[in-house]
């Protein structure tokens, strides 16, 4: 198995296809990254720019480039040295529109007869036989509206089958209609009525069975051959937690690509470990980024932004109360509302148990990982009773009696069940919650946990010790195409740690001068703004939208208050257009600007550099200031970033300034040193820092390489600089792969290794490639 050393991440689309996407692999190569790492490239939905809808699976995407666009993508990688990594969706496909996939068409012309109904979860007898499509409107005939072409139901642009035999008595549309395999119901129905598994609550999204042999060896036929015809060299595997069996999904891929490098987008929370038995080198990174964050997070701020988010919300019990009572209570509402239809079906698989619906909402509510693999993980199952039971007494006796099928990896509801509960905590925890708790934002990320505010070093360095023991190739990134902030943006908005009296005094400030009605988002959207500045304004108006609707406190998805929107939207143009609101925004990103940076490059030399395979999510070698999707997936600016590489190639040390060149150095550096001497990175040991300013290092040794970054720079600053802070080296001869800069080792003052950057990779002197070579 060839495991990369790096990885860049590339989304592939019609506007970015695989062959433009091999005219930057040369770039990427002298960046420093081992693997191009690629956005699923299977047939999607037309329009799809994130390629998770796929529609069919034999094939390239033709608007990707097709088959043939990634042979010749395959072959310019292999003449640079580059491996590929590719994401692939197991989990579902799209069925927005269902005459361009043919499983599903298939499946609703023949319904039950389908060859495709193994393939998709659907519970018919809940339908009385019937696939429930929400798709009408509100009106009060819809069905009036269909229409017969051909062999088609037609309502408005949406297309369906006619099953054969059911429209040749020339009966009208709404007759036909009630003669088919499906029925076409309003769309509100979905959160309770519909009977298809879907992708969390997205409609379009139909849940297919990998479990079914068949079905994973049809769906997976493309995939293996990139593998065994020696186009692809890994895979990353999007939501395995959707899956029935992700562990047996893993071993069945394993044995279908002949065992090729697999990662995993799964979410950790906590200590939770990844199980044991699976077939996978690790996870795509987002327990690695949260640990990165905290560690450049001052715990001294806690207090105050503890106060403050609690005043913001109303709250009558102290914080560390608050954020659990929020998640319980959003994953209620999930499990009670737009994935209801979930919690039925499971409630109807234990017909013996009265009343189970409740039940097993407030158990998956409690649930405190987003998922188990029985046996493995049954204990959560065990805790989420216990909170269920304390929460609500009167359940207890339901409980205990779903407690004994839950707990049976044979039985079909705790197979559903594990299924169901990623699903809700992913809707509601980072889809809801997030939104809706406003400490210090740059913690409410994908994978993270917003209730541990910060870590200290030491705790940093054993996490650190964990994962190279555990899994050495497991992927770390700090940005994704999920991300709900950009890297640099997290940092920034942590630097209210440092001066949370300065931000609790601006933000009373933006509130009076532009109030909204909604101090929790106000606080949430203000530190995006701060964060992201400057952002355009379409950009900015695009974020409140979503960020509001998520949130769900003033406005929602599907009924948005116009009076708040309009509110919302004065806000943002505020921040452009009022001259006291400017200022205020304009006055604390100029405070918050130079330590923000010092954090990021802190962040990216800590990722580049710990254990496991450092990701660089596309562009962010330069400052990532992305907000949630679709934001974080626009288009790279390549031409710019091939100028400062070879600027920087050429012997210039960038300050650190808005252009971000200084970060593509450090990038650079790092990837480079990695890629050249994977024998500078074996192990992992913290390297600790002496003198008063021993509190704002955290560094490590690699094994050869020595990792040195700044933290907490404002209080660096106020407290007069490094002054004679030292670490202690190894006695021989180093090299600063970032500035080329040479010591002796043995004992080095900070201020000397840092006098430049706020980072700085050591390596050994004597080595025939150096850092600006390549």
């Amino acid at each position: 198995m060839r495991i990369p050393v790096s990885t860049y991440r590339l989304q592939i689309r019609a506007s970015f296809d695989l062959d433009q996407a091999a005219g930057v692999i040369d770039y990427i190569a002298a960046l420093g990254a081992d693997w191009l790492y690629l956005s699923p490239l299977l047939t999607a939905e037309d329009g799809s720019d994130h390629g998770y809808d796929v529609i069919d699976h034999s094939e390239v995407d033709p608007t990707r480039g097709g088959d043939e666009a990634l042979v010749r993508f395959s072959g310019a990688a292999r003449e640079a040295g580059r491996g590929i990594l590719v994401d692939i969706v197991p989990n579902h496909v799209g069925v927005a529109t269902p005459v361009t996939n043919a499983w599903w068409w298939d499946l609703l012309s023949h319904g039950q007869r389908s060859r495709y109904a193994e393939a998709f979860d659907v519970d018919w007898a809940a339908g009385n036989g019937r696939i429930r499509i929400p798709v009408l409107g509100d009106g009060d005939d819809e069905l009036g509206a269909l229409t017969i072409a051909g062999d088609e139901l037609r309502y408005y642009d949406n297309r369906f089958p006619i099953a054969p035999g059911t429209a040749d008595d020339g009966a009208d549309a709404r007759t036909v209609h009630g003669r088919q395999n499906y029925e076409l119901v309003n769309w509100r129905r979905a959160d309770a009525e519909l009977n298809y598994r879907r992708f969390f609550a997205v409609n379009s999204l139909a849940g297919i069975r990998v479990e079914v042999p068949w079905v994973f060896a049809e769906s997976h036929a493309a995939i293996a051959r990139w593998v065994q015809d020696g186009l692809v060299d890994g895979l990353r595997v999007d939501h395995p937690d959707g899956l029935a069996d992700p562990g047996g999904y893993l071993d069945a891929l394993q044995q279908a690509t002949g065992g090729t490098y697999v990662l995993v987008e799964k979410i950790l929370e906590g200590d939770e470990p990844l199980p044991p038995s699976w077939a996978t080198a690790g996870t795509t990174g987002y327990d690695a980024l949260g640990d990165i964050d905290r560690v450049l997070v001052d715990p001294a701020g806690r207090h105050p932004l503890d106060a403050l988010e609690v005043s913001l919300q109303g709250a009558r019990v102290p914080i560390d109360e608050l954020w659990p009572e929020i998640v319980h209570d959003n994953k209620r509402r999930i499990a009670d509302g737009i994935l209801r239809s979930e919690v039925l079906r499971l409630a109807r698989l234990v017909p013996w148990i009265p009343a189970a619906a409740d039940a097993i909402a407030e158990l998956i509510a409690c649930f405190p990982v987003y998922r188990s693999y029985l046996p493995f993980g049954r204990e959560y199952l065990r805790e989420a009773a216990e909170r269920a039971c304390a929460r609500r007494p009167e359940l207890a006796d339901t409980v205990n009696a779903l407690l004994t099928v839950l707990a049976d990896p044979e039985q079909l509801v705790a197979i559903r069940f594990q299924q169901t509960s990623g699903m809700v905590m992913a809707k509601g925890v980072e889809d809801t919650s997030f939104y809706q708790f406003s400490r210090l934002t740059s913690l409410n990320e994908v994978g993270g946990e917003p209730g541990e505010f910060c870590i200290d070093v030491n705790e940093f360095h054993d996490r650190q010790q964990r994962r190279q023991g555990a899994l050495p190739a497991s992927m770390t990134t700090l940005s994704t195409h999920d991300t709900k902030r950009g890297e640099d943006v997290r940092t920034r908005i942590s630097v209210i740690a440092e001066i949370p009296a300065e931000w609790e005094e601006t933000l009373a400030r933006l509130r009076e001068a532009q109030p909204l009605g909604d101090a929790v988002f106000e606080n949430l959207l203000w530190q995006a703004v701060i964060g992201a500045w400057p952002a355009s304004r379409d950009r900015l108006h695009g974020y409140a939208e979503k960020a509001a609707r998520e949130a769900g406190t003033s406005t929602t998805w599907t009924a948005p208050d116009e009076p708040f929107e309009q509110r919302m939207h004065a806000l943002i143009d505020a921040a452009f257009d009022d001259e006291q609101v400017n200022g205020l925004v304009t006055a604390f990103v100029n405070r918050v600007a130079q330590p923000g940076w010092s954090n990021s490059l802190s962040a990216k030399l800590l990722q580049l550099t710990a254990p496991g395979v450092p990701d660089v999510y596309q562009g962010s070698e330069l400052w990532e200031t992305s907000l949630v999707d679709p934001d974080n997936r626009r288009l790279v600016d390549f031409g710019v970033r091939r100028e400062f590489l070879a600027r920087v190639d050429d012997g210039w040390l960038p300050p650190v300034d808005e252009t971000g060149a200084a970060k593509l150095l450090v990038t650079s550096r790092a990837l480079r040193v990695r890629r050249d001497h994977p024998e500078w990175f074996t192990r992992y040991q913290g390297v600790p820092a002496y003198g008063p300013g021993a509190q704002h290092v955290v560094a490590f040794d690699r094994g050869g390489a020595v990792t040195v970054a700044t933290r907490l720079p404002v209080g660096l600053a106020a407290a007069g600089g490094w002054r004679d802070t030292t670490i202690v080296l190894a006695g021989h001869p180093l090299r600063d792969a970032v500035t080329g800069r040479r010591y002796d080792g043995g004992t080095v003052r900070v201020a000397d290794l840092l006098h430049e950057y706020p980072v700085a990779l050591l390596v050994p002197d004597h080595a025939a490639s150096v850092a600006g070579e390549d």
